[in-house]
């Protein structure tokens, strides 16, 4: 089901909790609001449809063609080559705001049949990744 945007920053800068199988609707829920929102936005955390859970949907465009991708407890395990850039997202308003990310990350993760599955992601896809990520940990650029 599509949900409503949070774009209260109190709630959006609490730390999510560990997603669990009970919470796999929720993945269904955020998956179908980002294909909602697919022309203005490439990824979303659970706290942005008001759910605080460690789960992440995102355009992966690190393959041969673009897929919708879930992550659920994902987790930046690795880093490498730091930039500056700017950023803007959904759930905030005003325009884009500065950031540091990384060029590569390595995550670990779950997928939606809890499979711990461990990959090297670069570029933009990282990028994506790393905003997401930061809104489980409660940090809004």
């Amino acid at each position: 089901m599509i949900k409503e945007l949070i774009h209260d920053p109190i709630f959006l800068g609490g730390r999510s909790e560990i997603a669990t199988k009970e919470d796999l609707q929720t993945a269904q829920d955020l998956m179908e609001t980002l294909i909602a929102h697919k022309e203005t936005c490439v990824g979303m955390a659970a706290n942005m449809i008001g759910v605080k859970k460690r789960i992440i949907a995102f355009l992966d465009e690190s393959g041969k063609s673009p897929v919708y991708t879930v992550m659920l407890n994902p987790e930046i395990i690795k880093k490498d080559g730091v930039y500056d850039t700017e950023e803007g997202c959904l759930s905030l308003l005003g325009g884009p705001r500065p950031c540091k990310r990384y060029k590569t990350v390595k995550v670990k993760w779950e997928t939606l049949d809890f499979q711990t599955r461990i990959k090297t992601f670069e570029g933009f896809t990282a990028q994506i990744i790393q905003h997401e990520i930061d809104h489980c940990n409660g940090i809004l650029i």
